[in-house]
């Protein structure tokens, strides 16, 4: 059975760095190397597990503003529901609701387009 032994690093021989310098001096240089690589590696991790929090954040204030919509979209949908079982009962009533009816709609075209016209010329 061969007897296991430590590998030892040796130098690139073809290497220019290491011509002329002892196996512990490039021994000492790749440590130096890989020491210089993991923190750079370090820093990249940090600058990314701080880029995921920022994502995480945003994501929750995201939520928080979409479910605050939801409950504001869902009270307008109380009060037109409510609006539209009101213009339902109305127009279903005697003739002098719908007389009514026809006054308040043609009045409020009137208005839009009165509101229209004065919004279109204080545009230009």
């Amino acid at each position: 059975m061969a007897s296991l032994r430590p590998v030892r690093r040796r130098a690139c021989p073809a290497c220019p760095a290491t011509l002329g310098q002892s196996p512990d001096a490039t021994e000492d240089m790749l440590d130096v190397e890989n020491k210089r690589m993991a923190d750079s590696l370090a820093s990249k991790v940090t600058r990314l597990k701080s880029l995921a929090l920022d994502i995480d954040k945003d994501a929750d204030e995201q939520n928080r503003y979409l479910d605050g919509m939801d409950s504001d979209f869902m009270s307008v949908t109380g009060l037109l529901t409510g609006s539209v079982k009101r213009f339902s009962t109305m127009t279903r009533s005697g003739r002098d609701n719908r007389k009514l009816l026809c006054s308040v709609s043609a009045g409020l075209i009137v208005v839009f387009f009165i509101l229209y016209y004065l919004v279109s010329k204080a545009g230009t």
